[in-house]
């Protein structure tokens, strides 16, 4: 017999599971929706991987193996069905992957019995995580993510490695592991992302070059770099795509996001962009384009944010921050983008790829100065109070 609060905890879950989700009226740029829920916390994690049942072993139905953390995730159409491949964080500050499916884009993901187990390749590694899902042209799903191992060079506890593991699947169920990949220009590599087509019969990414695990120091930003095999992915030339500026959102850091979506006048991308605070870093999500033949060169990069942190997103284990790693662009046009707030839970945004083209295609770019930014808000102002004094 189940202990009397597997029930009642067990009703609490339902009622967020299947809570229909709603956009949230209060919010409006004309560029995307926000939405009242999250779409997937701690909260939807199944009962059974944090309470051990057994009443023998657990009478008092003490929490186990506890759940910090769900964010950060991968996501992906797929048959019908939508699916997220999130980050979980345990209490012991362990990330791990976990599938969650289904039937629409914005409410009712319910995760899969078990999370993924890799399979046990390097045994130097200690944490995976933000794994970004591309559906690719050679009729596999892949998943690139962050494979995270201390750094044995020094006694310092908080120096790690990264490096950009690769899996791949076909169902959601079974996983397999391919070698991580090398990048011979750059010492580590976070937020690597497969792009979906063949460019020139080989396996394209979007790096980032790193000098080591905090610190982009040498890399400038978004980098792109080809391989003949991705079963033994070698880059050896990253050339910069999107730059880090000074004074702008990707001053500190950058890194691609979603898989770029492809559209009619490019490959639009919606990356991350990192610059410093008084209260530590400030993440958030912007956009830019590529040439659909040479995805390599940016042709559009509209200026400012995308997404920004708002209200009690900016709440959490790191506080300030929005973070994406997964889109999903349907038939009809629709996007969705998953992002997390303060590394703690996972929201979504809905727009579509025409409100996106015009984005990133009409915003202007960032002037740099600010001199130069008032102007061009003044041209704009300009002229927008002659079309106010003509409605008059």
């Amino acid at each position: 017999m189940l202990h009397p609060n597997y029930y009642v905890e067990k009703a609490k879950q339902d009622e967020i599971i299947n809570r229909k989700n709603e956009v949230d009226t209060s919010f409006y740029n004309g560029i995307y929706d926000r939405f009242k829920y999250p779409v997937l916390t701690r909260d939807n994690i199944p009962l059974f991987w944090r309470f051990d049942l057994d009443t023998k072993t657990n009478p008092r139905f003490m929490e186990r193996l506890g759940i910090n953390a769900v964010f950060n995730a991968g996501a992906i159409e797929h048959n019908g069905k939508y699916y997220i491949v999130a980050r979980v964080e345990g209490a012991d500050r362990k990330s791990f992957f976990a599938v969650a499916e289904s039937d629409n884009p914005i409410d009712g993901f319910k995760f899969h019995d078990y999370p993924i187990l890799l399979e046990d390749t390097c045994k130097e590694e200690t944490n995976v995580y933000d794994m970004r899902l591309t559906k690719h042209e050679d009729g596999y799903i892949y998943g690139v993510f962050c494979s995270e191992s201390k750094d044995t060079s020094t006694n310092d506890l908080s120096a790690a490695v990264a490096a950009a593991g690769i899996v791949r699947t076909k169902d959601f169920v079974k996983w397999e592991r391919l070698p991580n990949l090398k990048t011979l220009r750059s010492p580590q590599q976070r937020n690597v992302v497969l792009h979906p087509e063949f460019v020139n019969g080989k396996y394209a990414f979007y790096t980032r070059p790193m000098d080591d695990f905090i610190d982009t120091g040498s890399g400038g930003g978004v980098g792109f770099g080809l391989c003949d095999d991705i079963t033994n992915a070698v880059i050896d030339e990253e050339i910069i795509t999107s730059a880090r500026k000074y004074h702008t959102i990707t001053e500190a850091k950058n890194g691609a996001g979603a898989t770029p979506i492809k559209t009619e006048k490019g490959w639009i991308h919606i990356a991350h962009g990192v610059r410093n605070t008084a209260a530590g870093l400030r993440y958030v999500i912007y956009a830019f384009a590529t040439d659909l033949k040479d995805p390599s060169k940016v042709i559009a990069e509209p200026g400012g944010l995308l997404i920004g942190p708002r209200g009690w997103e900016r709440v959490g284990d790191v506080s300030n921050v929005v973070f994406t790693n997964g889109a999903i662009t349907c038939a009809n046009g629709d996007v969705y983008i998953y992002y997390a707030a303060s590394d703690t839970r996972l929201h979504v945004a809905k727009t579509s790829v025409e409100k996106l083209i015009d984005f990133v295609f009409n915003t202007p770019e960032d002037a740099l100065r600010s001199v130069k930014c008032v102007e061009q808000r003044c041209e704009m102002i300009k002229k927008n109070l002659e079309i106010l004094k003509n409605e008059k």
